[in-house]
């Protein structure tokens, strides 16, 4: 479809004898926040791997704004902007000088590059620590500069790999409301994560992977609403148990039959994942 910025069709990648992904179909909509929800060694990563041409496949076809992977490498490339689990700046340089360092590769030209810079500093709040060593800041600044530098060339697709990890929950929602400016400036962006509530609150839709397939696909609300929109919780045989319902006064009417401490909630992801593979998110695969 024209509004697919990407198509992945029978995506298949092998480590060995490990098949990591495993005949993987999607499309993404230009314009989209698309998020990857599974536990460790789903394919999630790989797969995002494959499509910011990082690593190869062994199978299938990938076409980023229309450019075949393989074929069109380069081409690919200058549509994407890429930031991984780990911050790859040059931590002994500033931010600033990150940026021109990136800006050079994509071949932007001085004045450009400059009015470039002046206009995502300003964008990030980035203008005072410009000229600090990338070393000196703490991880969420660190992931602000990398994204600032990922969007200089003005790519379509941005793709975040675990982008809030290891960092507090002040700057987890400081990164969300960058991730939002962005989408809201028309970015088509993929992420992938484990925290639940970053997928519920960002992502347009979701896509849960398991085994290297996508099992589950659609809005985060409506995905809940296919488990059964309200869980109740109670502990039966010495374990929490779960239970979902249509709506609320299923759940009450089977939350009056229990005894001890009962909870009635709203459905999330993480029932929806465990529901559909028996794990929970983040856990091994």
């Amino acid at each position: 479809m024209m509004d697919d910025i990407i198509v992945i069709k029978g995506l298949v990648k092998r480590f060995g004898d490990k098949t990591a992904v495993n005949g993987l179909d999607l499309s993404i909509r230009k314009g989209e926040l698309f998020g990857f929800l599974g536990p460790n060694g789903a394919g999630k990563t790989t797969t995002l791997r494959c499509v910011a041409t990082l690593t190869g496949f062994d199978e299938g076809t990938i076409l980023v704004g229309g450019h075949d992977v393989k074929k069109e490498p380069s081409a690919a490339k200058s549509c994407m902007g890429v930031i991984q689990q780990q911050v790859s700046l040059d931590k002994d340089l500033t931010i600033r000088e990150n940026m021109i360092s990136h800006a050079m590769y994509h071949d932007i030209r001085k004045k450009e590059r400059e009015e470039k810079i002046a206009e995502l500093s300003d964008f990030f709040s980035l203008g005072e620590y410009l000229d600090k060593p990338v070393d000196s800041l703490s991880g969420g600044w660190k992931k602000r500069a990398a994204i600032v530098c990922a969007m200089l060339h003005n790519p379509e697709v941005l793709f975040l790999d675990e982008p809030t990890s290891g960092l507090d929950i002040n700057a987890r929602r400081l990164l969300w409301d960058i991730i939002r400016k962005l989408h809201a400036e028309g970015t088509t962006i993929i992420l992938t994560t484990h925290y639940i509530e970053e997928a519920e609150s960002l992502c347009d839709r979701v896509g849960i992977i398991d085994k290297g397939k996508i099992i589950a696909l659609d809005e985060p609300r409506v995905l809940c609403d296919k488990v059964g929109s309200i869980a109740v919780e109670f502990a039966e045989e010495g374990k929490t148990q779960y239970r979902y319902f249509k709506d609320r006064d299923e759940a009450n009417a089977f939350a009056s039959t229990k005894e001890g401490n009962v909870s009635i909630r709203k459905t999330n992801l993480e029932d929806v994942f465990v529901e559909l593979t028996g794990k929970s998110v983040g856990a091994q695969t």
